[in-house]
Parts: C-alpha cells; structure tokens; sequence
C-alpha cells in the first residue's frame, strides 16, 4: 500500500498539466489566426506571381490598346483638320457665289445703261444722216457776219463735243460689260474649283470618320478582352484581401496588435503645396523621382484636355485624364510608355504608396503626388487641387514598387 502523503503530488502533476494545456488554448486563437494570416498573405503573393504570364498578356494589350488610342486620336485630330478646311473651302465657295451674283447685277444694269447709250447713238447718226454733218467751211459761207461764225461754230463745236460723249460712253460701258463678263467667267471657274475641292474633302472626311469608327471599334472590343481578364485577376486578388482584412479585424478583436501595411504620413517638408491650378510647390524633402514628376505635371497643368492626347506620343497639345498622368509617372522615370486608365489598373504595385498613388477604373484615372492630387476632373485638362475632386471609391489604388 502507496503512502498517502504521496497522493497530493499525484494530483499536483496532472493540474500542472491541465493549467498549462488551458494557456495554450487562451493563446491558441491569437498564433493560429496570425499563422493564417501568413499564409493567406503568402497564397496572395503566390496567387501574383503565379499571374505573371497574365499579366504580361495584359501589358502587351495596354501597349496595343495604348498605340490604338493614339491612332483614333490623330484620325480624330485629322478629321477635325480636314472639316476646318472643307469649311474654310465652303466659306470661299460662298464669296465666290457672292461676287458672281454682284457682278451679275452689275452687269445687267451696265448692259441697260449701255441699251439706253445705244439708243441714243441710233437717234444721233439718224439725225446726221437725215440733216447731213456740218462743216467749218459751210457755217463759214452760210453765215453773214464773223459774230454768227463764232455762234454757229460754238454750237457745232458742241454738237460734236456731244456725239463723242454719246460714242464714248458707248465704247466705255462695252468695254465694262466685257469686263464683268471676264470677271464673271474667273469667279465660275474659282466657284468650280472649289466645289471640286469640297467634294474631296467630303471624301477626305469620310474616310478619316470610317477609320477613326473602325479603329475605334477594335480599340473598344481590345479593351473588352483585356476588362475580361483583369477582372479574373481583380476577383482572385480581393478575394484574398478581403480574407486578410477579416482576419486582420479577429486578430484585432482578440487583442493582439493587427498587422499595418498603411504608408507612414508626410511629414510637412515632403509634401508638395498647391500653389496653383497650374503649379504645385515642389518639396524639398521628397525623393528625386518624385520631384521629376511633379515638376513634369507642373510642365502640363496649363493644357486643355484632348481625348487621346499624350498617348500617340507623351509630347501632345493637351491630355486626357491617363495620358495626363502617364506624363508625370513618365517624368518621374517610373513609366516609358503611356497607359489607358484600365492599363494603369494593373501597373506598378498594389495599394497606396507613401509618396504617389495612382487611382484607376475602366472610365478614368486621377493620382496623388506628395499629398497633393493632379486630376483632368474639376478644370479645363490636367490640373492641381488642393483636395481630391474625386473619390478613391470605385478606383483600385496602385503606387510605384518602393513610393
């Protein structure tokens, strides 16, 4: 028989077991949850490295999609060119039917002018026929005194004086309705010109119009494909971050401290300042890149907006929302060709960055740059605010991989 002073130690052993059983069950919930954080953090960055032939798929579409924006917006910038000259050739259609129709009243009233001039010259030679013409020698012998000569001779002298105007406005008013008629033979010729002229350059606007429709629609149904496959994307990735988020917030409630991935705030001598629509300051404190970009959107801040514009070419007479910010990220050395608002989606690294943000959907695209927002919405093109004039909801946020 055992000794029953050793019986209290017995017990001892299993309560010793049981209380530490129960500590590893309070502390369980808290290490399995950030376990499983980890490890849905680690399913997302397989999930994004495992995407990678997807996503080069769809940097090749952004590119293709990017060089057809391009060519609608030059077919677009053509067509508009081609009717400012269709215009311009109507307008002088229009004054050249103007000064044919003018021409044509003058002519008509220099003709009755010249009918009445006509009529007179008819009356003038009946008369000489009917009287015969005088001469100097007959009102010499027929008058009987030398103060009769003068009269008679004054008055023939009148008579002829009037005979030779009547003969010259005749002479004068035909060689006007010759002019005119001159006149009027150029202005039908400039008037057949230039409706030939119109007539191509209706053809001219056609054919720009039925490209800029057809490349448009390839441009639309390019995109289509690239929405389909990024919303794959898009769908896999928040479906992981919205389990990280629910087991971030269980971490949280069982009061272990949740994991952060948000940036560290600006201090005041990073962050840019709005001085302008058009100039924003350009901080001290910030990295070189960033500065670059800046100043390149200061550089574009006065243009107007243009539908395409920066993506044929990053130099452009104004932009549209992602041409405007493919500029500044391009200025910053983070982009070397211009995105779409839909590329830009997938570009660069999820979430937002600490110095620059772009914010993007399918329709537009609008960033954050050292606190500050750059947006074609709210002015005339591309412009700085004090504050976002749009808001991040409906936008995926994506920033460059180390800002």
């Amino acid at each position: 028989m055992r000794s029953p002073s050793r019986s209290p130690r017995r017990l001892l052993l299993p309560a010793a077991m049981l209380l530490a059983a129960l500590c590893l069950v309070a502390h369980a919930p808290a290490r399995t949850l950030e376990e499983k954080f980890q490890h849905t953090q680690g399913k997302l960055g397989k999930v994004r490295q495992s995407e990678s032939a997807l996503t080069a798929t769809i940097a090749e579409q952004n590119h293709a999609i990017d060089s057809m924006i391009g060519e609608v917006s030059a077919l677009r910038q053509r067509q508009a060119a081609v009717e400012a000259e269709l215009s311009a050739k109507q307008a002088e259609l229009d004054r050249a039917t103007a000064q044919l129709a003018a021409d044509k009243r003058r002519l008509a009233r220099i003709r009755a002018r010249l009918e009445r001039a006509l009529d007179v010259l008819r009356e003038r030679l009946v008369a000489i026929y009917e009287a015969g013409s005088p001469d100097t020698l007959n009102v010499v012998l027929d008058s009987a005194s030398w103060s009769e000569v003068t009269t008679r001779a004054g008055y023939l002298s009148q008579i002829q004086d009037y005979d030779d105007s009547v003969a010259g406005r005749v002479k004068g008013l035909r060689d006007q309705a010759r002019a005119a008629v001159v006149r009027m033979t150029a202005v039908r010729i400039q008037i057949r010109r230039a409706r030939d002229a119109i007539a191509v350059k209706e053809r001219e606007v056609a054919q720009a119009r039925a490209s800029a429709e057809a490349r448009f629609g390839e441009l639309k149904a390019a995109q289509a494909e690239r929405r389909q496959a990024l919303e794959a994307l898009e769908s896999r990735e928040q479906a992981l971050s919205d389990n990280l988020s629910a087991i971030s917030e269980q971490i949280a409630s069982s009061g272990a401290p949740a994991p952060s991935g948000a940036p560290a705030p600006l201090t005041p001598g990073e962050s840019a300042n709005y001085i302008s629509e058009s100039q924003a300051s350009v901080p001290s404190g910030a990295p070189p890149a960033v500065q670059a970009a800046i100043e390149a959107a200061n550089s574009i801040a006065t243009t107007p907006y243009v539908w395409g514009g920066g993506h044929g070419s990053f130099e452009s007479s104004g932009y549209d929302c992602s041409g405007a910010v493919s500029f500044a990220l391009h200025g910053g050395g983070f982009l070397d060709s211009p995105l779409d608002s839909t590329g830009l989606e997938t570009w660069g690294e999820p979430g937002a960055g600490q110095w620059i943000t772009v914010y993007a959907n399918s329709g537009h695209a609008w960033m954050i740059i050292a606190g500050l927002a750059f947006d074609t919405v709210g002015g005339p093109g591309p412009r700085w605010h004090s504050s976002p004039v749009d808001s991040t909801e409906g936008f995926i946020a994506r920033h460059p991989p180390g800002y």
